[in-house]
């Protein structure tokens, strides 16, 4: 979709002051994902788990089947964890530490941020474009989450990919003439590699609501022959194939656990309520308030989108007083914001009907959101100079203010949050007496602790049975499993306490130490 003429000229001022705000935007974004990416420990379990099976891959060269603790297949398929392989490669890194662990998901968010611009460049001109970035910078939720080493970002990247191809696909679509070998045929196979990919990135959902999105769009628009091409072969087996190629690759070397793992529990276990269930309810709250108020502004807008159904068909805009806002009421524009509510009705629906939820997955959103956000903006203006005024620096207002507290404690809630909770210096002090060669158990966790997992950086199979049982070596465990159970272990001696870390944690000895000069006390006193 082209703006009208004259607004992309690289000589016309609105075109280089567009230009100037949108660099100026992603500098912003840039700086909010990566200020103090490391300074917060890997604390919570989530994100230590993603970052056992990186570092099962960077610094052990387990691409494609890495286990956490030996026996754990994977959570979620390989695509974030690969992008931060791949980005340790290129930078030279050899040992996981929680910067490197996050960036793969800081650069897939400006990533998103830039291709958000530029999609707004297009469908709504350069005078606006950049205050769709601003917006997902002062998205709570947006910059949160890339600043965590998890695989949600990726999803929202590949996610917000597809839906912006398809339609620009559609945009040329409907223009042109069906010419053979015409530019836009190979946009229907960037559309189809962008659900490929999100599907690596988190599962078969990735591809399934923006695809029944587009569907959707499609039918309501009336654009039959336009959905059976989409549906060709070609783009279809792209999208297979891609999507496919992990999963296939476990099935032929029979890697039944990671499958079972993949579409079981984790896609239709959560579905259908095996690992828990909340009410259908459970959406309304962060819909409405994880981003206030632009995530209160962004209902008005799915409003006004899918409202425009039942008016008629809005023209080509010529009024070149009102400039880009008149361009707003272009039939491509309201299009967009058409896709975009449908989507966002898709998601919410489709997730609200799931058993198992989290405030995550109204991640990919966002950046069809923002777009649709500063359409709505710029609507209004068009149609009521007084409201679109209001409404436009209300939204530039709400941006400014979220940036401020993004900047300011995102990074500083993170170190709050793992205060109490380090098991870093913890690790670091087990492995320093435990030797690389000398074994380690786990007793009494019921669950692996992922992140006292991530800092040991090596395997601690759990003892079964009775801690009597456990074989010779070095044991962790609870202090709280200690106390209940010591009398079943009077052979085995404690060498080290936690100070910190929850739960706290003593190290057992059982059998000679084969660390040479070991002092159990050089740490500093213990209480055991």
């Amino acid at each position: 979709m082209a703006a009208p003429a004259g607004t992309n000229s690289s000589a016309s001022p609105r075109y280089k002051r567009g230009l100037i705000l949108a660099v100026v935007t992603i500098a912003i974004a840039a700086t909010l994902v990566l200020n103090r990416l490391g300074a917060a420990e890997v604390c919570g379990s989530n994100e230590a788990v993603e970052g056992i099976f990186v570092e099962q891959m960077v610094e052990r060269g387990k691409l494609f089947f890495p286990l956490e603790n030996g026996h754990s297949p994977m959570y979620k398929p390989p695509l974030f964890h690969w992008t931060a392989t791949a980005i340790d490669h290129l930078l030279g890194v050899k040992k996981i530490t929680a910067f490197n662990l996050r960036l793969a998901a800081a650069l897939y968010a400006v990533a998103g941020v830039i291709l958000t611009i530029r999609f707004s460049w297009d469908f709504i001109g350069p005078d606006r474009a950049w205050l769709a970035g601003l917006i997902l910078c002062g998205s709570y939720q947006y910059i949160e989450q890339g600043r965590i080493g998890r695989v949600d970002m990726t999803l929202c990247f590949f996610e917000t990919l597809s839906l912006f191809v398809f339609m620009w696909w559609y945009e040329r679509h409907k223009r042109e003439a069906y010419p053979e070998g015409s530019r836009r045929a190979w946009l229907r196979y960037v559309f189809a590699l962008g659900l490929g990919l999100a599907v690596l990135a988190k599962g078969p959902v990735g591809a399934i609501l923006p695809a029944a999105a587009c569907g959707i769009f499609l039918i309501v628009q009336r654009r039959m022959r336009g959905l059976r091409e989409i549906c060709e072969p070609g783009p279809v087996l792209v999208a297979l194939m891609v999507g496919g190629s992990w999963y296939a690759a476990c099935f032929f070397a029979h890697r039944d656990a990671f499958l079972n793992r993949q579409l079981g529990s984790e896609n239709f276990g959560r579905f259908f309520g095996a690992l828990g269930a909340m009410p259908a309810w459970y959406y309304v709250k962060p819909l409405l308030f994880n981003s206030g108020p632009l995530s209160l502004l962004i209902l008005f807008a799915v409003f006004f989108a899918l409202r425009s159904y039942r008016q008629s068909p809005a023209e080509p805009a010529v009024d070149r007083a009102r400039g880009v806002a008149a361009h707003a009421l272009d039939s491509g524009a309201l299009n967009a914001a058409r896709l975009f509510a449908i989507f966002w009705v898709v998601s919410v629906g489709f997730f609200s009907l799931a058993a198992y939820k989290r405030r995550s997955y109204m991640l990919p959103l966002w950046p069809s959101s923002a777009v649709m956000l500063v359409w709505c903006a710029e609507m209004l203006y068009a149609k009521t100079r007084l409201w679109g005024r209001w409404f436009c620096g209300l939204v530039i207002v709400s941006c400014c203010g979220s940036i401020a507290l993004n900047a300011v404690y995102l990074p500083r809630r993170q170190i709050w949050e793992c205060a109490g909770d380090s098991v870093r210096d913890g690790a670091h002090q087990i492995n320093r007496i435990v030797g690389s060669d000398e074994p380690l158990y786990l007793y009494g966790f019921g669950e692996d602790p992922a992140p006292l997992l991530f800092y040991l950086d090596r395997g601690a199979p759990p003892v079964k049975g009775k801690l009597g049982d456990a074989p010779p070596g070095y044991v962790i465990i609870p202090v709280e499993v200690w106390r209940q159970h010591r009398q079943e272990g009077l052979d085995l001696t404690p060498v080290f306490q936690s100070s910190s870390g929850r739960p706290p944690v003593i190290l057992l000895r059982r059998g000679k130490a084969l660390a040479a000069s070991f002092n159990p006390f050089r740490f500093g006193p213990s209480n055991f």
